[in-house]
Order: C-alpha cells, then structure tokens, then sequence
C-alpha cells in the first residue's frame, strides 16, 4: 500500500512540474527589448549593438557608425536628463500579421524625473528576440 501511494505522490508531482507553462512570445521579446536597452543604459554599447538582428553580418564601418550613435544617444540623455536611471516594460505585443516580429513599448525613467516612452521593434531568430 505504502509502495502504491509513493508512485502515486511521485507521478503527481512529475505531472505538477511539467506542466510548467512556457513564457509567451511577447514576455520574451519584451525581457530581451529591456535586457538591450539596460546594456545601454550602463555603458555597454558594444553589447547593445549586438542585439540589432543580423548584427554579426553588418560592415565593419556601420557597425562602428551604430556604436558611435548608441554613445552620443547616451550623452545627449546625460546632458539634457542627467542620464537614465531605471528602464521598465510598458507593454508588449507581436505582430498581428507576423508572429515572429514584436513592438515592445519601454519607458526611459531620467535621473531628471521625467520619463519618456518609446518602442522598440523586435524580431525573433530562432529563440532569441533581436532590436529590428
């Protein structure tokens, strides 16, 4: 009897735990929309640019444009809002039309109080979500 119980207790548990739900889509696109710009925000400008999609196909010379965007992006925000200190999810939402695309809406939280809303296009290769 105690046998059968221990099987029984043993398969309810392995049922519980793999019915575990898998996030959604657009939990992803957005966690990573988030991740991208906290790279920035932190001055790893380099690694935010690698979370453009196909960015390890891009000419040397764009690249080095894009790095260079990303760093006067950062300065201007220092300049006009003593920089960012926090980034928070908005909302996020795939693409009616093309489930592999998101728009991903971020609030920019400045060091000035203020705040600004923008969005960020995703796309998903593979399992990953990349800024489009």
């Amino acid at each position: 009897m105690k046998r059968r119980l221990t099987c029984c207790l043993a398969t309810l548990v392995c049922l519980v735990f793999s019915c575990k739900e898998e996030p959604k889509a657009e939990e992803l696109a957005a966690k990573a929309a988030e991740n991208y710009y906290r790279l920035l925000m932190n001055g790893h400008y380099d690694r935010f640019v690698d979370g453009i999609a196909d960015a390890d196909s891009l000419p040397a010379d764009y690249r080095e444009q894009l790095l260079v965007n990303a760093k006067q992006m950062m300065a201007q925000q220092q300049k006009e809002h003593q920089g960012i200190h926090d980034i928070k999810t908005v909302k996020a939402q795939i693409d009616s039309t093309a489930e592999h695309q998101a728009q991903v809406f971020l609030l920019l939280c400045f060091n000035d109080s203020t705040e600004e809303e923008i969005v960020v296009p995703m796309v998903s290769r593979g399992k990953e979500w990349r800024m489009n």
